[in-house]
């Protein structure tokens, strides 16, 4: 069974029947180089067929993260407490916060979008969400804040031992 030859390994391999003389070897050697050439060009067009894509599809996300940041940007700088009747305040209150907060979320999912295209990229990352004066637990988690009390009870728990060992060092000299 004859083997199945590549077009390319076609044009480069010699036929025995012939006799080559020099001229046609270089010939043959010229149009193999040729390809090559032609070869090498080809695949840094794909590349940046690829890069230009990915190019639009991130100008494309970029846009449309841009439209949705200017829309929440108008709808936060729409919240006038001076505006608000004082009867409706905690209403009024829990309307803005909800503003914000979508706000917030909206931004942590693109951003997380956006950072999947700068992972293929190599661009600089975006900010983080930093935690909002409103946010319920500050970004802590339940071991942190019982560190905190305990830092902030410290002085009192010391300040009450130092006042039981004095009344009852008192009581036990008054016996």
């Amino acid at each position: 069974m004859a083997e199945k030859i590549r077009p390319s390994e076609q044009m480069l391999e010699l036929s025995e029947d012939e006799a080559l003389s020099g001229e046609q070897l270089d010939s043959q050697v010229q149009k193999a180089q040729e390809q090559l050439v032609q070869l090498k060009r080809a695949r840094p067009l794909v590349v940046l067929e690829r890069e230009a894509y990915n190019a639009q599809k991130r100008l494309e996300q970029i846009r449309s993260t841009r439209e949705s940041f200017g829309q929440h940007l108008e709808l936060i700088e729409a919240i006038d407490p001076r505006g608000w009747n004082p009867t409706d305040l905690h209403k009024e209150l829990s309307r803005a916060l909800s503003t914000v907060e979508d706000a917030r979320t909206e931004f942590s999912q693109q951003r997380s979008r956006l950072q999947v295209t700068e992972e293929n990229a190599g661009d600089v990352s975006l900010p983080e969400i930093g935690s909002g004066p409103y946010e319920l637990n500050g970004g802590r988690s339940f071991v942190q804040w019982m560190q905190i009390g305990f830092a902030f009870s410290l002085p009192l728990i010391i300040l009450g031992l130092i006042a039981l060992a004095i009344f009852f060092w008192l009581a036990s000299r008054g016996s």
